[in-house]
């Protein structure tokens, strides 16, 4: 799936918006929401109606402080017509007005004749315009559909992946009974935050659904509780599991740190040969613990390899060792 190019205004009166705490209401411009906005930064400058308007950023949204209003309301009301105009010629995709105050009526005019929503936020300029940013930078973020599935295992986010039919469900659902939490099966939902953050989510239609071979597709929540799920998750872990190959050399000691990249960004990976009798659960648990353990600098096999590398040297047998061992 191609990035995301913009967000239609539409998104800034949306469910989204809700939960953040955005409430906008449209006083203008209500033929316009479906006008684009390419950039989460917002912009305020009180120089656009200074005559300074090339400041003003196509795409971006234009917050209307309290200076700015109050300015607009001593003008004749043609000049407020004429000074908005003005602003939003540069590609300006809509208009919010915060703490309350509504932009005079010749002014929404101007932007009810080219079609420029125009909103009131209740909220201080300054949480308006955070609560906006935070929206848009996740309306805007680059996205991705994985084939895969998505677990929160000990708090770190796992993405298993492997070709259909290799028992990533199956390994899920084991996971699920073992008191951890599914995000997202078959289907991930990827996007990029900042740049070095994937953040995982299940499209809606799916969520909280599991597709079983012999079974069908259950709902995870109705079967294991609320618990069970979570909604999202950021990506920090890759099992990737992998048909078992007789002579295939696979890896033994882990010393190598391999990588898988999402959008970009490059996540630890780990690879999983599967093959009968074995418990893919399990050793995708034990993966988890291990790299939770490596992100805190505990990393067992270089700790073993150190320890096997000073013997040598000494010209001791590493079997002669009577000192116990050594904690990581």
């Amino acid at each position: 799936m191609a990035p995301t190019s913009g967000a239609n205004v539409a998104v800034l009166v949306g469910a989204r918006a809700e939960s953040l705490g955005l409430r906008l209401e449209l006083v203008a411009g209500a033929d316009g929401l479906s006008r684009v906005i390419t950039s989460p930064h917002i912009q305020k400058t009180g120089l656009a109606f200074a005559g300074y308007d090339e400041f003003l950023h196509p795409g971006r949204v234009l917050v209307l402080g309290g200076s700015e209003v109050r300015f607009l309301e001593r003008q004749p009301p043609d000049a407020q017509r004429a000074l908005i105009e003005r602003a939003i010629a540069r590609d300006i995709p809509c208009i919010v007005s915060t703490g309350g105050l509504t932009v005079p009526a010749p002014a929404r005019a101007g932007c009810d004749a080219h079609d420029v929503p125009v909103f009131v936020a209740p909220s201080s300029t300054g949480v308006a315009i955070a609560r906006l940013t935070a929206l848009l930078e996740d309306a805007l973020a680059e996205r991705q559909i994985v084939h895969a599935v998505l677990m929160d295992i000990l708090g770190l986010g796992v993405l298993i992946t492997g070709e259909s039919g290799i028992g990533k469900s199956e390994c899920a659902l084991d996971l699920i009974g073992r008191g951890h939490r599914l995000v997202a099966d078959d289907t991930v939902e990827v996007r990029r935050r900042s740049e070095s953050v994937i953040i995982g989510t299940c499209p809606e239609l799916t969520r909280y659904h599991m597709e079983l071979r012999g079974l069908g597709v259950v709902n995870v929540r109705d079967l294991f509780g609320v618990a069970s799920v979570r909604v999202s998750k950021r990506v920090e872990f890759v099992v990737q599991l992998e048909r078992w190959e007789s002579g295939h050399e696979y890896e033994r000691l882990g010393l190598d740190d391999l990588s898988h990249e999402i959008l970009s960004v490059r996540i630890p990976l780990v690879r999983m040969p599967v093959a009968p009798g074995r418990s893919v659960a399990t050793l995708v648990e034990v993966a988890a613990r291990n790299q939770l353990l490596r992100a805190r600098g505990q990393h067992a096999a270089r700790v073993l390899a150190r320890r096997l590398e000073a013997q040598l040297r000494k010209g001791e047998n590493p079997e002669s060792d009577s000192s116990g061992g050594e904690t990581t």
